[in-house]
């Protein structure tokens, strides 16, 4: 008896937790190095959130697109998502492309990303953009009824404030 008393308190901390109906808003990220990206957006993932993407989400900012659910992921029309092969600096600090990273790039991708980018010419050093209406059966508009969600709460990210996600995401369960 005890024990489930336990596991009800712990399932209603966890519960008053997880902001379940809460928006994060993606506008002007570059994008930075993949692991953070992976870390943070694994985490988004779990709580729960929606995810609107309002200006750019350029390089490894993209990865939202396949972490995170399609259901829980939708473009204003000032979203544009920007693709490029992975880099990382040489002993001299030269540019060099990195096909490992851009292997896990294209293998966390959904199909009809990977599409798109082998249609305008894949992943290479130029950045390529997807907005517009090229977004449309890609990534779900915000202005569709349908995907709307009544949000408690929203919080916007800007460049670099994505890395900074896990602590912040800390003090807003607190």
């Amino acid at each position: 008896m005890r024990f489930r008393g336990l596991l009800l308190c712990a399932a209603l901390l966890a519960s008053s937790l997880t902001p379940a109906s809460a928006t994060m808003r993606i506008a002007e990220d570059r994008g930075g190095q993949i692991g953070h990206y992976l870390q943070a957006f694994g985490m988004l993932r779990s709580t729960g959130e929606r995810v609107v993407i309002d200006g750019n989400c350029l390089s490894a900012c993209t990865l939202v697109l396949g972490i995170i659910p399609p259901a829980r992921v939708c473009a204003t029309q000032r979203a544009r998502f920007g693709f490029h092969a992975a880099w990382m600096p040489d002993g001299d600090g030269n540019v060099v492309t990195s096909p490992l990273g851009t292997q896990a790039l294209w293998n966390i991708y959904p199909n009809q990303v990977r599409r798109w980018i082998n249609r305008n010419g894949g992943l290479s050093r130029k950045m390529i953009y997807l907005q517009g209406r090229a977004l449309d059966g890609i990534v779900a508009s915000c202005e569709q009824p349908v995907r709307r969600v009544q949000a408690r709460s929203t919080r916007r990210i800007t460049t670099g404030s994505l890395r900074d996600h896990s602590a912040s995401a800390a003090n807003d369960r607190r």
